[in-house]
């Protein structure tokens, strides 16, 4: 199982900036898919995810700010984020919990993302 980030760059203050993330390989079938980051210095945090329920979960940073989405048929997950802000800057990383063709459930990662946020 593969997944492959896309959309990280600069911003000012205030800008927007949406990252997408599609998952492909042996998939039978996604549960959840997420992002997280990781700050310089600092640990990798949830920021969002979404189960294939439709249930969401947002860090409260990132509340009213940055919205979850997701293509079930697809596979892919995108977050819009606005109003950044210079700490959102961090490598932003995307995750699935994955049922494969093998019949096994496996957690896949993305390659991270870097998202820069100037004052």
């Amino acid at each position: 199982v593969q997944l492959q980030a896309s959309g990280g760059g600069s911003v000012q203050t205030g800008g927007s900036l949406r990252l997408s993330c599609a998952a492909s390989g042996s998939i039978s079938s996604i549960d959840s898919m997420a992002w997280y980051r990781r700050a310089p210095g600092a640990e990798r945090e949830l920021v969002a995810s979404i189960l294939s329920t439709g249930g969401i979960h947002y860090h409260n940073a990132v509340k009213g700010r940055f919205t979850i989405s997701r293509d079930t048929g697809k596979n892919t997950v995108d977050l819009q984020m606005d109003s950044l802000r210079p700490d959102d800057t961090a490598v932003y990383t995307c995750n699935a919990y994955v049922f494969t063709t093998a019949h096994a459930w496996t957690f896949a990662w993305g390659q991270g993302t870097l998202v820069t946020v100037s004052s």
